[in-house]
């Protein structure tokens, strides 16, 4: 055994898709394994106050562990489907505890259960939106796990069979970005955006993009939920789940408890998918406010719900269009990136008095933070679920209801 490999046996799941180790009381986060498993490792980063590592051999299995069903993920593989080698039942279970761990280290919280499923379809071939990075030699590929190289086998688990068919091979030009998307009429749509061109480095001088392409269907795909049909730039945001829009819609509809005449604000709005519901909620005499920083979205955000008067599309930042509100909302609903609201965004809410908060947030830590955030300005948490919107991922889609009184 070289001194880079060991053998360990794993502890508890840790935020971001490892499994926590120990050696020789240093903690060793370890990728490829599941809790109570003995596995051979390679150490791949060594730092002072811990290491990570790669599993390369399963000594001891666990009983959850399955067949990958992703072809492509793994130790030298793609970084796609971190957890594809668990039963998708484990794996909600095991995603649950990530989270719970989360809200009480981070935010004060104590909560237990297990991501939940958004559809009863299976966990492979679930998104309908996907973007690959290119090769120096022209093929597309996902990227390895942290690395800049490229796998160009694109059988990824999560993709619905054919999505890619005909996308492999050397036809790109090095250092695009190629977005494809499925729509809800079936239909795919091919964009190309850059490479990058004339640059010579340097953050000042990175030279301009390509013009983008549309190499097959539209640069619009056609989304419905709830009885309205979006058409949304297949480069900007659109939930990846097939059963997504619709689920989160429906959640707003439930736990939003708006009233005529009320205000509403949907924060991180993209195109608008969240107004529309609380735009029917309020009726023509409520207000509702929908804020992004996408154009493309904002776009569609204003073709889609050009027929409800009451609904304002503002393009700017969430900080910036919350200082310019004149009034409060009785409900706001974010749906932030992975990097959350945070304190600035979440002490206006709180300046603004605003009773009833809807928060969704894809990643388990920055969730967690702003879950404390609110607890610190007086809010309870009336309902918290945890969806596995990102099967074969460790990846989670969390839900807060919030209110203060």
């Amino acid at each position: 055994m070289s001194e880079t490999e060991l053998e360990l046996t794993v502890g508890p799941a840790a935020n971001g898709g490892s499994c926590i180790a120990r050696h020789d009381g240093r903690v060793v986060f370890v990728r490829g394994a599941l809790p109570d498993e003995r596995v051979r490792v390679l150490v791949t980063d060594q730092r002072a106050k811990h290491w990570h590592a790669v599993t390369v051999e399963v000594l001891e299995a666990s009983p959850d562990r399955v067949e990958s069903l992703c072809r492509i993920a793994g130790a030298h593989g793609s970084g796609c489907c971190d957890l594809a080698f668990a039963e998708p039942w484990a794996a909600r279970r095991l995603k649950g505890g990530v989270v719970a761990n989360q809200l009480a280290r981070l935010g004060g919280f104590e909560w237990s259960g297990e991501a939940e499923a958004l559809d009863d379809l299976g966990a492979t071939g679930w998104r309908t939106r996907v973007r690959l990075a290119t090769t120096d030699d022209g093929h597309a590929g996902f990227h390895r796990y942290h690395s800049a190289d490229l796998v160009t086998d694109l059988d990824c688990g999560q993709l619905p069979e054919g999505m890619l068919d005909g996308l492999d091979g050397s036809r790109w030009p090095a250092g695009a970005e190629i977005h494809v998307a499925l729509d809800d009429d079936g239909r795919r749509h091919v964009v190309q955006t850059g490479p990058k061109t004339g640059g010579r480095g340097g953050k000042k001088n990175r030279g301009t993009s390509s013009p983008t392409q549309v190499i097959e269907g539209q640069y619009e795909a056609t989304q419905r939920v709830g009885g309205r049909t979006w058409h949304v730039p297949v480069t900007a945001f659109w939930q990846a789940h097939r059963s997504a829009a619709t689920l989160y819609s429906d959640l707003i509809a439930q736990h939003a408890r708006l009233e005529p005449g009320m205000t509403a604000w949907d924060l991180y709005g993209g195109a608008g998918v969240f107004a529309a519901v609380l735009a029917d909620a309020v009726g023509e005499t409520g207000r509702v406010v929908t804020v992004d920083t996408s154009r493309g979205s904002a776009r569609a955000a204003r073709a889609t719900l050009a027929d409800l008067g009451w609904v304002s599309v503002v393009t700017e930042s969430v900080r910036r269009a919350l200082s310019a509100q004149p009034e409060r909302a009785d409900v706001a609903v974010l749906d932030p990136p992975r990097a959350g609201a945070g304190r600035e965004v979440i002490d206006l809410l709180a300046a603004a008095a605003v009773p009833r908060v809807i928060h969704i947030g894809c990643e388990a830590a920055s969730f967690a933070r702003d879950v404390g955030l609110y607890l610190g300005h007086g809010y309870t948490v009336e309902e918290l679920r945890v969806f596995d919107s990102f099967p074969l991922t460790h990846h989670v889609e969390c839900v807060a209801v919030l209110r203060r009184d």
